[in-house]
């Protein structure tokens, strides 16, 4: 099960994501696991997930259901759901083994959208360049996200944490 958590628009739509988000629902319907969509207001949206393959598309699904309900849409809401299917599937295969939960958070304000997927492994993710093996079939989900969000005049950040990292990508928001 997805644990949520949502801010009111007080609360800092830039709070860090180093931590899990705390054990509880609010934001979340108890029956699905879903989240409904934000009332007016909220601006900030954590999960914790246990970092399985199962929790890829669940949280690209609770992502596009909080997007609707900030009335975001188009090229903004395409790119964020690249961004974090890319990031999640990329915590769970090379973090999953050595962290229990991902921590991952979408937040509107300032007129910027947010996405901060955290892990708790230390290594930092290669972007795959010019150098890339054209037979490899994975490796390069990073540098796609990297292209979609420069073009769409947002930037892709890797932040080094006490315990892990976080990969960050901002865009204007629409």
């Amino acid at each position: 099960m997805l644990t949520a958590l949502a801010r009111p628009a007080s609360a800092s739509a830039s709070a860090p994501a180093s931590a899990p988000a705390p054990a509880g629902t609010a934001g979340t319907n108890r029956a699905s696991g879903f989240p409904r969509p934000p009332s007016a207001g909220r601006t900030f949206v954590a999960w914790a997930p246990r970092p399985t393959a199962a929790v890829v598309p669940r949280i690209r699904t609770c992502t596009r259901a909080v997007l609707e309900g900030w009335r975001v849409s188009g090229a903004a809401v395409d790119t964020l759901l690249l961004a974090v299917s890319e990031l999640v599937a990329n915590a769970v295969q090379h973090a999953g083994a050595v962290t229990d939960r991902l921590c991952v958070t979408v937040s509107f304000g300032g007129g910027w959208l947010q996405l901060d997927v955290a892990d708790g492994d230390p290594a930092l993710p290669r972007f795959a360049g010019p150098e890339a093996d054209p037979d490899d079939e994975s490796g390069r989900g990073l540098m796609i996200v990297g292209l979609l969000v420069a073009e769409a005049g947002g930037e892709v950040a890797v932040i080094p944490r006490d315990r892990g990292k976080a990969v960050r990508v901002r865009i204007p928001a629409p």
